[in-house]
């Protein structure tokens, strides 16, 4: 009986496992919409940037903003939202690593022009910044206004 609890909790990671995916992000599926009861089905798109530079200063405020304003919300006009976030992990070094960062959320229709428009905007921000990465995260959701 001891194993019970066991093989629940690996059943429940099992199950939660299975519904995760790697996205394709060259692909847009209808099925992967939610099923919505209120609002309309869109995706939810959260992009975390980096403010540290690999050497030289870090991202000032007006070179952010700016990025927005020029970058950003051109290609999302319906409207976005920052938040300042921090980011922390252990390096191959063993050193604990911080950093400011920025997240922006976006929602919006899982077509090609948005998903475009996304990967632009990671390019540019990397290049223009001398970034490694900025990490994605996608989410179906609801959206009613």
């Amino acid at each position: 009986m001891k194993n019970i609890p066991i093989l629940a909790a690996a059943a429940v990671t099992a199950m939660l496992l299975s519904s995760c995916a790697t996205p394709n992000h060259n692909a847009v599926s209808p099925t992967s919409a939610p099923v919505c009861h209120t609002g309309a089905p869109m995706t939810q798109t959260t992009l975390y940037f980096g403010l540290n530079r690999p050497s030289g200063p870090v991202i000032t405020t007006t070179e952010w903003q700016t990025f927005i304003d020029r970058q950003v919300t051109p290609r999302f006009k319906d409207g976005l939202s920052v938040f300042d976030t921090k980011g922390q992990w252990l390096g191959n070094d063993g050193k604990l690593a911080r950093e400011n960062s920025k997240a922006l959320l976006l929602i919006h229709t899982p077509d090609k022009e948005s998903e475009t428009n996304i990967e632009t905007l990671r390019s540019n921000y990397k290049q223009q910044f001398a970034q490694d990465s900025v990490m994605r995260v996608d989410a179906p959701v609801c959206v009613a206004f």
